[in-house]
């Protein structure tokens, strides 16, 4: 495994790059990742978005996440609100730091670039809890983020132009190591 180094960048300017690698992650073709570029660049634009790049020692970019203070309206939230209503955690959408996106290339999953790159984020977060949305299922980022102390907050959440559905979880911060 080639050495990766997890670290501040300018996701904005590598957007195209970032997209790329959650085409491949994720199995996305080029309309959606064409809607997905104006999102991630709106999303950049909020106050308190931040973002972290792992690159090998060559300057390839092989994961990125990226995140922001949470925001009851925004998309998301508005989407997710009912569902974490009806299991009674929709206060976890005040004082949270979304995980927006995380995505790293499948060649370079399992090997700790992943847990490197939440922990690294949410450890500059000021808010005392994280929550993010992931595909509903036993999953390697499913696992992951249990390990880190994450737990589910609301299952199954349908997003309106996703064919999976979603859950969402929470974990105080820090996460755990």
């Amino acid at each position: 495994m080639e050495n990766v180094v997890v670290g501040a960048g300018d996701l904005a300017a590598h957007v195209d790059e970032a997209l790329a690698v959650q085409a491949v992650a994720f199995g996305l073709g080029p309309e959606e990742v064409a809607i997905r570029r104006q999102i991630v660049l709106r999303h950049l634009a909020c106050p308190g978005a931040r973002a972290l790049e792992a690159r090998t020692g060559e300057g390839r970019l092989v994961g990125f996440v990226y995140g922001l203070p949470n925001d009851r309206t925004h998309w998301w939230s508005s989407v997710v609100q009912p569902y974490l209503r009806r299991e009674g955690n929709d206060g976890w959408l005040d004082d949270s730091f979304v995980i927006t996106e995380l995505h790293v290339l499948p060649d370079f999953q399992g090997h700790g670039v992943g847990r490197r790159l939440i922990t690294e984020i949410t450890d500059g977060a000021t808010e005392p809890r994280s929550i993010l949305s992931a595909i509903d299922g036993d999953t390697p980022a499913r696992r992951l983020y249990r390990a880190l102390g994450y737990r589910d907050l609301a299952r199954p959440v349908h997003f309106p132009s996703a064919a999976r559905p979603y859950a969402v979880m929470g974990a105080p911060l820090p996460l755990l190591r």
